[in-house]
């Protein structure tokens, strides 16, 4: 990544409403997910649905795109039957009519028509997903393996809703994730630069889903950023080696491995996930502090 200049003016979060999650969903928990589904009586306290913004020198990039207000509004947004039962048990939502994708782009002083590329973490549900129809006109990134299991047997019980996924129009991307020799995303041997200038890079971290992808943000002379999706709820609980309740442990266990390992290799980063209630004003910190050179090689 080049020294001379920072491609990258701002990183900013926005919030699409809220969700109020079980504990297990958080975790840790030794219980099957179907098990404390059934079982679980408790909620969290509403956690943000996060959307990062990255101005970018060649173009606004989104990752994830948040919640869809029609999943508050729209009594047939979900599936029927024991399928959409699973859903309601899963999660509860909360989006005002000022938190929506558009809205919040607004507060940052950007029209939705600005956005050109925004980078999907994974496909599940609507809290990633919600803003598609949004930014229809931009260019979506969507790791491989994530695309190929919208075609699986029972994707939607697995909270891939293809038809709020799959819109007429839609330019869909698999970006490649070959190797990278960049010994500054040490132990990632993998991924896929952006732009080509090692700002940001897609890192695969398979776990949550079979492929989720999590975004590495670097700026000269700044703190460097790991934008996380889903692969952690929290990050206290990610630094521990901790779990969510919701995944394929073995993977999800070492890619928060990889992760750790990570933050040897650049001191000081911060990782964000999607629903870490601390998340945003850790990111405030990060840029008002900016503490290190270490995101740069």
């Amino acid at each position: 990544m080049s020294t001379n200049s920072d491609p990258i003016a701002r990183v900013s979060v926005l919030s699409t409403g809220s969700v109020a999650i079980r504990p297990e969903h958080v975790g840790p928990t030794k219980l099957n997910t179907y098990v404390w589904l059934a079982t679980s009586r408790r909620w969290t306290a509403p956690r943000p649905i996060n959307v990062y913004v990255v101005e970018h020198r060649d173009g606004l990039v989104l990752f994830d795109t948040g919640q869809d207000r029609a999943s508050v509004t729209d009594p047939d947004y979900f599936p029927t039957g024991p399928t959409g039962l699973v859903y309601s048990h899963l999660a509860r939502f909360a989006v005002p009519q000022d938190q929506t994708l558009t809205a919040g782009l607004a507060r940052l002083d950007h029209d939705v028509a600005d956005v050109d590329v925004a980078v999907i973490s994974h496909l599940h549900q609507e809290d990633h997903i919600g803003g598609l129809a949004e930014v229809g006109h931009a260019e979506l990134l969507v790791s491989r393996a994530e695309w190929q299991s919208l075609s699986t047997p029972f994707a939607a019980a697995r909270g891939l809703m293809r038809n709020h996924i799959d819109l007429p129009g839609l330019r869909w991307r698999h970006p490649d994730i070959e190797p990278l020799a960049d010994p500054m995303i040490t132990p990632f041997t993998h991924g896929h630069d952006l732009f080509g200038d090692g700002s940001l890079v897609l890192l695969p971290t398979p776990g949550h889903t079979p492929g989720s992808l999590s975004m590495l943000v670097r700026r000269p002379g700044q703190t460097p950023l790991l934008m996380v999706g889903d692969l952690t709820y929290d990050d206290q609980l990610l630094a521990a080696g901790q779990l969510p309740g919701v995944g394929h442990k073995h993977q999800m266990r070492r890619a928060t491995a990889l992760v750790n390992q990570l933050r040897s290799t650049l001191p000081g980063l911060v990782v964000l996930p999607a629903h870490d209630p601390t998340a945003a004003q850790r990111l405030r910190d990060a840029q008002e502090h900016q503490p290190c050179s270490c995101a740069t090689s």
